[in-house]
């Protein structure tokens, strides 16, 4: 395998381990919203249908990243996740149905 394979390979592995459609689709309802909780943001629960846009949005509307390397991945992961989205609305739609939203913060009940 040349460097440059190398390099493409570990740049898409990347991308699509941060692609909010990878992290809401493919992963347990927990694991998504720990990680939108570790970012602070907002959001309280998305949608199952375009999650993958939802997340994006939910990370872009948490306090900014001091790095200022986070929008531009977000951003660029956005037209990645658009197109996932796309794709998977079959399953979405199904799970939006069955489950509901997938919610990132849970109020606790007073009883």
């Amino acid at each position: 395998m040349t460097i440059k394979a190398a390099v493409m390979l570990g740049a898409c592995s990347l991308a699509l381990s941060g692609c909010g459609t990878a992290v809401t689709v493919l992963q347990n309802d927990e694991d998504a919203a720990r990680g939108l909780r570790k970012q602070k943001t907002y959001c309280q629960s998305i949608p199952r249908i375009y999650s993958g846009l939802a997340y994006d949005f939910c990370v872009l509307n948490a306090p900014p990243d001091p790095t200022g390397v986070l929008v531009p991945l977000v951003l660029l992961d956005l037209a990645l996740s658009g197109a996932l989205d796309t794709v998977s609305l079959p399953y979405t739609i199904y799970r939006q149905g069955v489950d509901g939203n997938i919610r990132i913060y849970w109020r606790a009940s007073r009883g």
